[in-house]
């Protein structure tokens, strides 16, 4: 005859063998997968941003601000405060009844950094305006006399799901890159 105590050892005994054999069965936890770099090499970072950059200013100048759809091709290329701004921007000219004309090129492109880490890139572009003008409803340039026809800017991209696999992030005026006029 089995004591109390038995039994409860007993009891125990096929507690932990059942706990042991449900464990058994229990599939193993899929590996994490490793980050891998966005990019295998700088030349190739600093070639999809210039792509990238192209992308952007094609868009840009197929905008009609008289057609609010033509913008998202715009936002596409864009994240963060960069496609904030864009859309404040592109949404002010439009109230203003403005026109734009004209295309955006990139005369220059200097890599100035990439992290691979984060799949960041920022480079220094040159940037030729000189095609461009807003024009008013009277049919007169709105565009600054003094405006420079080559502008210097600060760009970052950054990891985002387009067809390069980057957008920008942001872009700055750069006061210590000039556009070489050479």
């Amino acid at each position: 005859m089995m004591t109390a105590r038995a039994r409860t050892g007993a009891a125990i005994a096929a507690a932990g063998l059942m706990l042991g054999m449900l464990s058994a069965c229990t599939p193993e936890p899929e590996p994490t997968p490793t980050k891998t770099a966005l990019f295998t090499s700088e030349e190739e970072a600093f070639a999809v941003a210039e792509e990238t950059y192209r992308a952007y200013t094609t868009a840009i100048s197929d905008v009609d601000l008289e057609d609010a759809t033509t913008f998202s091709p715009v936002f596409a290329w864009l994240t963060g405060d960069a496609e904030a701004s864009e859309r404040k921007t592109l949404s002010e000219l439009s109230a203003q009844g403005l026109t734009i004309t004209g295309s955006t090129s990139h005369v220059a492109f200097t890599p100035a950094d990439y992290t691979a880490a984060t799949g960041s890139v920022v480079a220094r572009l040159c940037i030729d305006v000189s095609d461009v003008d807003l024009v008013g409803s009277d049919g007169a340039s709105v565009v600054p006399i003094d405006r420079p026809e080559l502008q210097p800017v600060e760009v970052m991209f950054a990891p985002a799901p387009t067809t390069t696999g980057l957008a920008i992030a942001s872009s700055d005026e750069s006061p210590e890159y000039a556009c070489d006029t050479d």
